[in-house]
């Protein structure tokens, strides 16, 4: 590659690489911002759907011990018109079927009563568990406030880091030779954002495969740029000059 400095070259793919890695890593997070704050809202509004069902079903007992109440004052209405009834039977027949009738209806009544209880019994519970549950959601909003609020700073921080960092990119761009830096954009938008790594060990450290020691020698050649066989990145040791900054 006549007429570029190549050493130079790769210390510009380095730290060119290297305002990349953090541009993708927080455009990744600055992506899941959004989706944070839906699952944010998603738990919220679960919470207090399952509020509104307990809600509903304290009116729905309400409706039923209405009904009820109403069912036992028709009962004791009939019952007193039974043992009103009484006093003008005149034959013990009449009279012991008469009181089997009211027995029959203060039996019904006394279920009736029963089971008014046991919805009252049924309505103080929900009461309870409703007073926790809006306790809960309270707790949960405002921590989902804050959070929000985390969020929504930290989504201002990147989009500043981010300028700087596009500034910095394109500071960097500038100083490359358009050939090789069209090679490191064709890579990097296909490998995952990792476009230039190094050897270490003798292995490449984007796919961690052997380097054979005759192309470490090109590498070190500087004469042109090195691709992984396996990963098809551009390779660079670590060497006098190269890399001070990574």
């Amino acid at each position: 590659m006549p007429d570029v400095d190549l050493k130079k070259e790769i210390n510009l793919l380095i730290k060119l690489q290297q305002v990349d890695t953090q541009i993708y890593q927080l455009r990744q997070e600055k992506q899941s911002i959004p989706l944070r704050l839906r699952e944010l809202d998603t738990g919220l509004v679960k919470e207090k759907e399952n509020l509104t069902q307990l809600e509903n079903r304290t009116k729905d007992l309400l409706r039923q011990r209405k009904a009820k109440e109403l069912e036992l004052a028709s009962k004791e209405e009939e019952g007193r018109k039974m043992q009103a009834q009484l006093y003008q039977l005149k034959t013990n027949q009449e009279y012991s079927a008469k009181l089997k009738e009211i027995g029959a209806v203060k039996a019904d009544t006394s279920v009736i009563e029963d089971a008014i209880l046991a919805l009252l019994d049924e309505a103080d519970k929900l009461n309870i568990q409703i007073k926790e549950e809006k306790e809960r959601i309270a707790e949960r909003e405002k921590k989902t406030n804050a959070e929000k609020q985390k969020l929504d700073s930290r989504d201002k921080e990147i989009k500043d880091k981010l300028s700087q960092l596009d500034s910095q990119r394109s500071q960097l761009t500038q100083q490359i030779t358009p050939k090789i830096l069209a090679k490191y954009e064709k890579i990097i938008a296909n490998r995952d954002y990792l476009a230039i790594v190094k050897v270490d060990n003798n292995s490449c450290q984007g796919c961690f495969m052997n380097v054979p020691p005759q192309v470490i020698n090109l590498i070190k050649m500087y004469d042109n740029l090195v691709i992984c066989e396996m990963c098809q990145r551009i390779l660079y040791i670590d060497d006098e000059g190269i890399g001070d900054s990574h």
